[in-house]
């Protein structure tokens, strides 16, 4: 498909930026592993489940490689993939039932990458290399996954490609999405229109964020307060991050149609935080504050608790710094152990996040004054590197693995992870 493009609205007003722009750095850093894994091959898709989709459709889309077919294997970690009944919540949308064993619930993916869930409790399901997006089945409403498009990304090799999704905050009257993916000039975000299971024509609404082979962001969502929120990477050139005339290294605020959301700290800019490195997670707790994962170099990941206007310290900072100059983050590890993505908010507060080198899912609890106390470990190895984790209801978390080829997406109890 080809996008349309919507002209651009935003006012750059970089003179007005340039008084505070600080100057740039000459540090670098090591590559980050979140693109290991490049092959573009892998075995068929299936889906677990085992009834229509909402919109009553199953055949795959124009620019589908393979066709979806209905698994009837074991589940993953030698789970038996079986799932109690459910019901229907008030909203008329599947309310979803624990599962009891680890289930596969989308399997032969390459390089999956993030997670969109629908109002009706299906979701959509990205793939970084090809630009494909599966539409799975609301937990328990059974059904069979389906390819509803492919985006027209220019992928170069590394980190690019299909990255976050969202779903549009008025889909009830609006059904849209929101895709940030990769060009050869740029990373940019488009609005796609769903109409049943097949995706329309996308129209972009932002554009010029900077891209490279290592650390493009991408992690995309809408906050409580109905604007879109865009974590970006510095592209590999670390004078990106302190630099507030570029999108890149920064973490973004914006309306629906690509415009600096109203109340921004730097006058009309997009800019809500700066001094990133690469942001790949994003979420909010139920005190409307928001959290992010943040890739670090040679020596720390972090966890940081994002305040408008915030200087997150790359590249003169990697970690906790005590400088009054920069954020701290509330919790780092070194990048072993974690190499983080996405990150979710769990039903007991917590938050989770997904690593791709640690090959875990790391808890961590955080109180009403933004402390973290002490972070756990779970999953280790279990299912190599994890690239997402999302909590679907019903005692239910997904996590999407990110091994290169044959990933999956799988449902687990969510005591699996941490939750009493």
């Amino acid at each position: 498909m080809t996008p349309t493009r919507r002209p651009l609205r935003r006012a750059l007003v970089a003179l007005a930026l340039l008084p505070l722009a600080l100057g740039a750095c000459s540090s670098t850093s090591g590559p980050d592993v979140a693109g290991a894994g490049s092959s573009t091959t892998g075995s068929p898709v299936t889906s677990a489940a085992t009834a229509p989709t909402a919109a009553g459709s199953s055949a795959p889309s124009s620019g589908a490689t393979g066709t979806t077919t209905i698994s009837e294997g074991a589940g993953a970690g030698g789970g038996t993939g079986a799932t109690t009944t459910a019901s229907a919540s008030p909203s008329g949308a599947p309310t979803p039932a624990a599962v009891t064993a680890p289930t596969d619930v989308l399997t032969g993916l390459v390089q999956p990458w993030s997670v969109a869930v629908l109002p009706d409790g299906s979701a959509l399901v990205s793939e970084r290399n090809d630009g494909r997006v599966h539409r799975v089945p609301a937990p328990g409403s059974g059904g069979r996954a389906t390819v509803v498009g492919t985006l027209p990304i220019t992928r170069t090799a590394g980190e690019g490609g299909l990255l976050g999704l969202a779903v549009g905050p008025d889909f009830a009257t609006d059904p849209v999405v929101y895709a940030y993916y990769s060009t050869q000039d740029d990373n940019r975000i488009a609005r796609v229109p769903l109409a049943g299971d097949r995706l329309g024509e996308p129209e972009i609404v932002f554009d010029g964020i900077p891209n490279g082979r290592n650390h493009n962001g991408g992690r995309i969502a809408f906050g409580p307060d109905g604007y879109l929120y865009v974590g970006t990477g510095e592209a590999g050139d670390t004078s990106l991050s302190q630099n507030l005339d570029s999108l890149g290294g920064k973490i973004l605020r914006i309306t629906k149609d690509g415009e600096p959301a109203p109340g921004n700290p730097f006058g009309g800019s997009p800019v809500w935080s700066y001094g990133h490195r690469n942001v790949q997670g994003l979420a909010w707790d139920s005190r409307k504050r928001l959290w992010a994962s943040e890739f670090g170099a040679n020596t720390y990941d972090e966890l940081n608790l994002v305040e408008p206007g915030g200087n997150y310290g790359w590249p003169q900072v990697e970690g906790r710094a005590g400088d009054d100059s920069y954020v701290d983050p509330v919790a780092q590890w070194p990048t072993a152990e974690m190499s983080p993505s996405g990150i979710a908010i769990g039903p007991d507060g917590a938050v989770y996040m997904a690593a791709l080198r640690g090959e875990s899912v790391w808890r961590v609890p955080v109180d009403a004054d933004g402390a973290a106390g002490t972070p756990q470990r779970l999953l280790e190895g279990d299912y190599g590197r994890v690239r997402d984790i999302h909590f679907v209801g019903g005692g239910t978390a997904w996590i999407v693995t990110g091994n290169g080829e044959d990933d999956r997406v799988v449902a687990l109890p969510a005591a699996s992870v941490g939750v009493a």
